[in-house]
């Protein structure tokens, strides 16, 4: 079975590029980063929950996620500045595309009650969003070793100018959108 990174360069940059009819092959919409993203919500001070996260973070992605921290002190939230709020890791290059390999044919079909994406997850700049609700649909979490269940928002940044040069990206990929009805 191919990677997504050998089916992009074989199948998808040349149906993309006699699609929307570019001269130059560097002008067709590429995968540029996936950012994983766990915002802490009212967890922010358990310095156990924080640790559970990024273990979970760093097994799923294969590197160690970088802690956002609060710009500004809000009272009604008593998030004072500098509190971390959330973690974050930001996957380029090979790491990128294993991890879309592994999203796509892995983790999107062990999702529970999974119908599809759907089409909103594109947004109208052609880039890709879209939150998990559990993080044990990732093949790397074994549901008896996990303590606390926690979300976890996946982001894929394109070159795409556009929805549907983006849209179309993704769907020759193989991401698994909802048919309309």
């Amino acid at each position: 079975m191919e990677n997504l990174k050998d089916k992009y360069k074989k199948e998808v940059l040349p149906a993309l590029k006699e699609e929307f009819g570019y001269a130059n092959v560097m002008s067709v919409p590429k995968i540029e980063k996936v950012t994983l993203n766990v915002g802490l919500g009212d967890k922010y001070k358990d310095s156990g929950y924080i640790a559970i996260v990024e273990d979970t973070m760093n097994r799923i992605s294969g590197q160690k996620p970088v802690q956002t921290k609060a710009r500004k002190s809000i009272a009604g939230f008593k998030i004072r500045e500098g509190n971390v709020v959330g973690l974050k890791v930001t996957l380029r290059g090979n790491q990128m595309w294993a991890f879309l390999d592994k999203l796509v044919n892995i983790t999107f079909p062990r999702v529970s009650d999974f119908r599809g994406v759907g089409p909103k997850a594109v947004d109208k700049s052609g880039n890709f969003s879209y939150g998990f609700k559990e993080h044990v649909a990732f093949p790397e979490i074994r549901p008896d070793e996990i303590e606390t269940i926690h979300g976890l928002e996946v982001n894929i940044t394109t070159t795409a100018p556009d929805y549907a040069q983006g849209m179309a990206l993704f769907t020759k990929l193989g991401f698994p959108f909802k048919k309309d009805k």
